[in-house]
């Protein structure tokens, strides 16, 4: 009796520990990354674009808000040409948390640090500290970035 207990809570649960995903979705999930940081790298839209669902809601540090992945192609080729937004670099991300929710949906958070963005008056911005939050859902087998809410972290006073 005595083991009853256990085995019944280990049974019960036995699904929620189930939706531990494989590497490879780890990994798919990760090439997104790669895709979205070389199309800023290049300026290329479509490439940053690519991995985000027909129907994404994105939503930039700004509040600026992109329905469609067809917007948000055509809201990054405005911002890439904005020389102001493209002047510096981005290191690689501070940290990339993955938690899936289910088999089908995972959330991931992550941190980067922009240093030499400029305004649009051309003064240097102190480094922007820039967080990302994305919902990926898997749809016919391919990780799909459906939401993505951008925030910047402001200095502390």
């Amino acid at each position: 009796m005595k083991y009853a207990i256990p085995i019944l809570l280990a049974v019960i649960l036995w699904p929620i520990d189930g939706w531990a995903q494989s590497d490879a979705d780890r990994d798919a999930i990760l090439e997104t990354f790669e895709s979205w940081n070389e199309g800023w790298a290049q300026a290329d839209a479509d490439l940053a674009a690519q991995d985000y669902a027909e129907d994404t809601d994105w939503t930039n540090a700004f509040g600026d808000r992109f329905e469609g992945r067809d917007a948000l192609r055509d809201g990054l080729a405005y911002i890439f040409g904005l020389g102001f937004v493209m002047a510096g670099t981005s290191a690689g991300n501070e940290f990339t948390d993955i938690e899936f929710l289910s088999p089908d949906i995972a959330i991931v958070r992550s941190k980067l640090v922009r240093t030499g963005q400029e305004t649009s008056t051309g003064e240097r911005m102190p480094d922007r500290h820039i967080n990302h939050l994305r919902v990926y859902q898997k749809r016919d087998g391919r990780w799909l970035i459906v939401s993505h809410m951008i925030s910047q972290a402001q200095p502390k006073r």
